[in-house]
């Protein structure tokens, strides 16, 4: 009966449009209430508790050198970077978005930052070479996917928080899969460009190919050092990202001296709003965890899936394709925060890799942002293509396609992901 009134008060308040923070509350209210033990103390004391997580000081400092790197020229210098690699191929500019986004992805963390760093300049670039614009934006968007997976991931910082696991290994499980993805994605712009007929390339001289390196080198650094880093343990997923602010900071104004002390108060600002949201999101989805785990959801959720315990494919199938319309309706965070403590439960008594699972829940929950009807990037990439939904749904449907495969892929054949997990540990 809790897991019917959990579900029933979290799907509807969904449906009023109430804020996800204030919907976590109301969830943690009314499981309150059917238990017969209202008391807001322990709600607030939940809340204020889940927030004092050293490990969660890691989202502030990659949001901050996510939007310090946007700002700060380094963007800009990854996708000239990725056009002198892939650029004089027919159809350039689609390989070279989806390199960008390869390595950006190892420096925001964030699909959202992604979208809004690398969209702002590629998209119109793609458009004036004569790129559809919902082909083009769609390509970017998918391509943001790809964030979440290659670490430094806020998502899986999130996840490994939420169940205690090793956030280490989470990104490190992330790296291959996350090339994969962008592979896939190339091999899918081959068979677009075909199709659509673009002809565009772009040669540079060696002079060029020369200084453009050089000037790109600081920001490729910078991925390379965070893994190393967490890799041979010179420092923590938390302090990794402390010093991916201060490289940032000290890249974006001594060396490419683009980002003014205007821009360093709006990039703190900007950070600061998006960790608010996200820790007000952490906070209630702990007291609402809480009372799930006292009103043994977690065991009635297993009891659903005892019949398939024995045949973990075929479980991680039925979780993912629950998961895969969880995030057509609810954004990657909350969903992570709530359903990672009730799902894990069912995982480790399937013996399943719990790393192995949370790349999945991850990526799953990701391609749900580019899935409609509610997905965040989607709606963020109208904004930055200046195109409509529905247009913005059929520029990114194929590469969405691909993702969804490439996900089946990781389910059915599980050692594409544990096996490179056990060469980096």
């Amino acid at each position: 009966m809790a897991l019917l009134v959990f579900m029933a008060s979290l799907f509807l308040l969904l449906t009023l449009g109430i804020p996800i923070a204030m919907v976590l509350v109301l969830c943690a209210v009314a499981l309150m209430i059917h238990l017969d033990a209202f008391d807001w103390q322990i709600i607030a004391q939940q809340m204020v508790m889940a927030t004092n997580n050293f490990p969660l000081m890691a989202i502030p400092f990659f949001m901050l050198s996510g939007e310090i790197m946007a700002k700060g020229g380094l963007s800009y210098q990854i996708v000239e970077f990725a056009n002198i690699i892939v650029g004089r191929i027919r159809g350039g500019l689609g390989y070279a978005a989806i390199l960008a986004s390869i390595i950006f992805a190892g420096l925001s963390g964030s699909a959202v930052a992604d979208t809004a760093a690398l969209g702002g300049i590629l998209i119109p670039l793609m458009v004036q070479q004569g790129y559809k614009a919902d082909r083009s934006t769609g390509l970017i968007c998918a391509g943001a996917v790809i964030a979440p997976i290659i670490p430094p991931s806020i998502p899986m910082i999130l996840l490994g928080v939420t169940v205690g696991i090793s956030i280490s290994k989470l990104f490190m499980s992330g790296i291959v899969p996350g090339l994969i993805l962008g592979l896939a994605l190339m091999v899918t712009w081959r068979f677009v460009v075909k199709k659509d007929g673009y002809e565009d390339r772009r040669t540079y001289t060696r002079e060029e190919i020369i200084q453009t390196t050089k000037k790109s080198l600081p920001a490729l650094f910078m991925p390379l050092i965070i893994v190393g880093g967490i890799r041979f343990g010179v420092f923590t997923p938390t302090e990794a990202g402390a010093f991916a602010v201060v490289y940032a900071l000290l890249v974006s104004v001594f060396v490419y001296k683009e980002l003014a002390l205007k821009d360093l108060a709006t990039c703190f600002y900007d950070a600061s709003k998006m960790t608010a949201v996200v820790m007000f999101v952490v906070a209630a989805a702990s007291a609402v965890g809480w009372l799930i785990t006292i009103a043994q959801i977690p065991n009635q959720f297993a009891a659903l899936f005892n019949a398939f315990i024995d045949r973990p494919v075929i479980l991680l199938l039925i979780i993912n394709l629950f998961l895969f319309i969880l995030g057509m309706v609810m954004d990657l965070t909350p969903a992570i925060l709530i359903f990672a403590p009730v799902l894990y439960p069912v995982i480790i008594m399937a013996g399943i890799d719990p790393i192995y699972f949370g790349l999945l829940m991850v990526l799953n929950l990701t391609i749900g942002l580019i899935t409609p009807p509610v997905g965040t990037i989607l709606y963020l990439g109208c904004s930055v293509g200046n195109i409509s939904f529905n247009q913005m749904v059929r520029g990114v449907l194929p590469f969405l396609v691909t993702e969804v495969i490439v996900l089946l892929l990781y389910i059915i054949f599980p050692q594409i992901v544990l096996t490179p997990l056990q060469w980096f540990y």
